[in-house]
């Protein structure tokens, strides 16, 4: 040994001769050279990290903030307006026939009287229609229809394409090949056909109560919900059933089936949480086109009943108007538009955000 009590390196020994070495080749690490081992990301899921690529998507992100408002509006503006979308409007009980027709922030002759005589009278924001009604809460309810319709049809859509979409590629074979040849027949169906002649059966055979939602939505929508229930599925099914053909061949989905998991549970807990963004995105560009679908249905005629507005009824009712009445027609016009992009920018950036084959 020498004075340092270490002991002396045998020759055949790999054990390393320390005294060959200055003592700066032993020293701690400094902070900087420890920083820049930690190579190791924060921990996180894939809906975090799809959800913070979304939000760097200033297209996306406007997206979201814009339909948050739309939200907002439509969920406190009737709280905040006195009027209802059906009400004609009235002064001291007596009927205002003199309010058809108004301009935006204007008032009719009986309105001004009565705010002369110290009344007070909430402004018609958006005018009046052609029946003295508040033409901002019809369009403010008009908004809140399509809206539900959108998110009511998407949803109908996802469970049905979903199920049928897995159950054809999970199972493939002859199955799938049956189930595909109905997807076919299916597509082959026109649509709008199916929706008019629905809604002039179902005239006849339905019968709601008075004052029920399903009698103030008519027969026409209903249609609409079965026609999206038997039609508009087969999109979101092939999808859902080409991102299974190829993930029920992976090593995971075999280990599954070796111990002994029911087809059901290895859909539900391996599949389909792998075909997420799938999902995500057909839901998301779903909600635009069944949005769209309604307002030309109700622009055509068949959709919403009266008195209950939408925004293609709103839009429909301001055809006969339009030269003296322009403005009935945009205030619509450019919800829908306004909605519309709006999903379909926030279905983009949903796409780029949780797609693991698009890379940003």
């Amino acid at each position: 040994m020498d004075q340092n009590n270490t002991p002396k390196k045998n020759p055949l020994s790999m054990q390393l001769d320390l005294s060959k070495f200055s003592d700066a080749s032993f020293a701690p690490a400094t902070e900087e050279e420890k920083r820049q081992q930690d190579v190791m990301s924060e921990s996180t899921t894939f809906f975090k990290d799809g959800m913070r690529k979304l939000f760097k998507n200033p297209l996306a992100t406007c997206s979201l903030v814009l339909l948050a408002i739309i939200l907002v509006t439509i969920i406190v503006a009737p709280m905040i307006v006195p009027y209802r979308y059906e009400e004609i409007l009235s002064v001291n009980g007596k009927r205002d026939k003199g309010a058809k027709n108004l301009a935006p922030f204007t008032y009719s002759e009986m309105e001004q009287q009565y705010i002369e005589n110290g009344g007070k009278r909430f402004p018609h924001i958006f005018g009046t229609d052609e029946q003295c009604r508040d033409y901002f809460i019809r369009v403010i309810y008009g908004t809140r229809i399509s809206l539900f319709i959108g998110f009511f049809a998407s949803i109908i859509v996802l469970i049905i394409g979903m199920l049928y979409g897995s159950v054809s590629g999970y199972f493939g074979g002859r199955v799938d090949l049956i189930m595909m040849r109905i997807v076919d027949i299916i597509y082959s169906l026109p649509d709008m056909l199916m929706i008019i002649l629905l809604s002039v059966v179902l005239n006849e055979l339905l019968h709601f109560e008075s004052g029920t939602i399903f009698a103030r939505l008519g027969t026409n929508m209903i249609s609409l919900f079965i026609v999206f229930g038997l039609l508009y599925w087969v999109g979101m099914a092939r999808l859902i059933r080409g991102q299974i053909l190829s993930i029920k061949e992976n090593e995971y989905i075999l280990a599954a089936r070796s111990i002994g998991a029911t087809p059901g549970r290895i859909i539900r807990r391996h599949i389909l949480p792998n075909c997420l963004s799938v999902i995500i995105i057909s839901t998301a560009l779903q909600i635009p086109s069944a949005i769209f679908t309604e307002s030309f249905l109700s622009f055509v005629g068949i959709g919403v009943k009266a008195p209950m507005p939408s925004l293609g009824s709103l839009a429909n009712s301001a055809r006969e108007g339009l030269q003296s009445y322009p403005y009935k027609l945009i205030f619509p016009a450019i919800i829908i538009c306004l909605i519309v992009l709006s999903l379909n920018l926030l279905g983009d950036g949903l796409r780029d955000a949780f797609d693991p084959k698009l890379k940003r």
